[in-house]
């Protein structure tokens, strides 16, 4: 590794802490007062400013040159990851961090399952098999209540709803910027994507009437750390980490994502996951990750999927 690179284990670790911060920093804004849709749209309205000046300094010409098709998929994804973004976070007022997020850390089984339709790829039965065993396991944890117990009720089931609709936003969401790397850059990309999440989202808010101002200055300070440890710290450093490890160990190591964000939340919150949940949780990171496996090492493998990991 030349000198001056920053070790890229060491980068994975600090990216992965900072994605597992997103639940309890969106729980504690929650608690503030802030809604779903009002921390959604801060976050990434925080990230795409904080973006933008060194994309539109370095990348102005290459943004300029983007065909009516680029732009049009750059409008889809952003919708899409706005969707994710909006599904996911209010999911976590109905259900406990571990849940949400194994649920929503699903998406790239979804991107296997759609990218054989929308992308020509093949599915092999390894493949198959992961997700059988990931879908189990999500059934498994539908089948609790708030508390972990074998009692689900209405809200438990709408969360958990919610955050697999968010994973499903996200493999969509996957799929296009696979697409669209193959000719942008990751920061212009990214920019336009959360730029166009975030006045989408900022519409969303406003025609439902919710309000942007007025909430508490720890408010908008848990808001700012979600735009800049999970959102471009997390992700920068799985990019970085990407250009020095496989994709398939990086994808793995993420899948520990959900460990890391129950931790804190146990610390943080004093949420105690259920030993349903629990088991559950672990099924469904085993199917993900054998799933993943395979299609790392199929011919048909999505060679690039998380290389834009919605995350966290």
């Amino acid at each position: 590794m030349p000198r001056g690179q920053a070790h890229p284990y060491a980068v994975l670790a600090v990216g992965l802490f900072a994605v597992s911060t997103a639940s309890t920093f969106i729980r504690f804004a929650q608690a503030n007062g802030a809604p779903s849709l009002v921390i959604a749209a801060v976050r990434l309205t925080l990230a795409s400013l904080i973006l933008a000046p060194f994309a539109l300094r370095r990348y102005h010409q290459a943004i300029r040159q983007l065909s009516r098709r680029d732009w049009m998929l750059v409008l889809l994804s952003g919708a899409l990851l706005a969707a994710h973004f909006a599904s996911w976070i209010t999911s976590l007022e109905h259900v406990s961090v571990l849940v949400s997020v194994v649920l929503v850390t699903t998406s790239p089984l979804w991107v296997a399952l759609f990218a054989p339709l929308l992308l020509r790829e093949s599915l092999d039965r390894r493949t198959m098999i992961g997700i059988g065993v990931a879908f189990a396991g999500g059934l498994l944890i539908s089948l609790t209540g708030d508390n972990g117990a074998a009692r689900p009720d209405g809200l438990a089931l709408l969360g958990s709803l919610l955050a697999v609709l968010g994973a499903i936003a996200a493999a969509f969401y996957l799929i296009i910027g696979r697409h669209m790397r193959a000719t942008l850059d990751l920061l212009p990309y990214i920019t336009l994507v959360y730029g166009t999440a975030a006045v989408l989202l900022l519409i969303t808010v406003l025609a439902a009437g919710l309000p942007l101002t007025g909430y508490t200055t720890d408010t908008y300070f848990w808001m700012l750390l979600l735009a800049v440890l999970p959102q471009l710290v997390g992700h920068s450093s799985f990019n970085y980490a990407l250009g020095h490890l496989s994709a398939a160990f990086v994808s793995l190591v993420i899948l520990t994502e959900p460990a890391g964000s129950a931790l804190l939340a146990m610390i943080f919150l004093q949420e105690m996951p259920g030993e349903i949940q629990v088991l559950g949780s672990a099924i469904v990171l085993f199917g993900v990750g054998f799933a993943q496996r395979a299609e790392a090492s199929s011919a048909g493998a999505i060679a690039r999927t998380d290389r834009e990991l919605p995350g966290d």
